[in-house]
């Protein structure tokens, strides 16, 4: 009689098994390994020598690739921890990024850049004054980056106020510097208002156009440097809805 229950016994066993496993070996053995899904963890910084061997070209290049990685959602895994102990005894970053103050506009993750890779000033309205001009200067005469990067944004708020003419405390001051951009922008077909998005990206773009003329004229340090070829100094507009950019000349 035992005899006769054993195989009964041994189906049950099985169901039961396959039941509390939820997967049978076979299907268990068709999914993928997580490990094959993980990025390495990068931990370097930027070295002096490295530094020394880009070009600007080369840097704008990286930064054009940084930025599809950053739209597909594929950026490079760092470890900051590192990164922040490794590049404490000195920086070489290889350019400096003049942006908006904007919370949307995540300037490193934008180019998919680590600690130590660039420099960032930040003002509304990505316009320049003494202080970022000579933090530029710093960045580049001294510190040896070799290209400088103006971006305007999507939807900029201090454009906006430019347009409007907002009067309130500092503000005024500040987006005083900002309004060539609006006169320059005089030429658009269209509503000229800040509720028009086409017009706001416009006076976004000739925004940025007008800081880097600016940069140009102020600095005549980074005027020769440019003429030497030993930077560059390039002007882009940055999407928020997708994260692409676009490149002005």
């Amino acid at each position: 009689m035992k005899n006769q229950f054993k195989p009964l016994v041994m189906l049950c066993t099985a169901v039961l098994l396959v039941s509390c496993n939820g997967k049978t070996n076979s299907e268990k053995s068709s999914l993928p390994s997580p490990q094959n899904d993980v990025k390495p963890v990068v931990s370097h910084v930027m070295t002096k020598e490295e530094q020394t061997r880009l070009t600007p070209d080369a840097i704008l290049q990286e930064f054009i690739e940084g930025n599809k990685r950053f739209q597909k959602g594929s950026t490079t895994v760092r470890d900051h921890s590192k990164q922040a102990r490794k590049s404490a005894p000195g920086q070489f970053p290889k350019a400096v990024v003049l942006s908006c103050v904007d919370s949307r506009v995540p300037v490193e993750d934008v180019f998919d850049q680590g600690l130590g890779d660039i420099f960032v000033g930040r003002v509304a309205g990505n316009f320049v004054n003494e202080d970022l001009l000579g933090s530029m200067e710093f960045a580049c005469k001294v510190s040896g980056a070799k290209l400088v990067l103006v971006m305007g944004h999507q939807h900029c708020g201090a454009i906006k106020g430019a347009i409007d003419d907002v009067k309130l405390g500092n503000i005024t001051a500040m987006l005083s510097k900002i309004k060539p951009a609006v006169a320059m922008s005089q030429d658009f077909k269209g509503e000229k208002l800040s509720k028009n998005d086409s017009f706001v990206k416009y006076v976004s773009e000739n925004n940025v156009l007008y800081t880097i003329d600016q940069i140009r004229k102020k600095s005549p340090i980074l005027r020769e440097m440019e003429e030497k070829g030993e930077i560059k100094i390039v002007g882009v507009f940055y999407n928020l809805t997708d994260g692409t950019l676009e490149f002005l000349k």
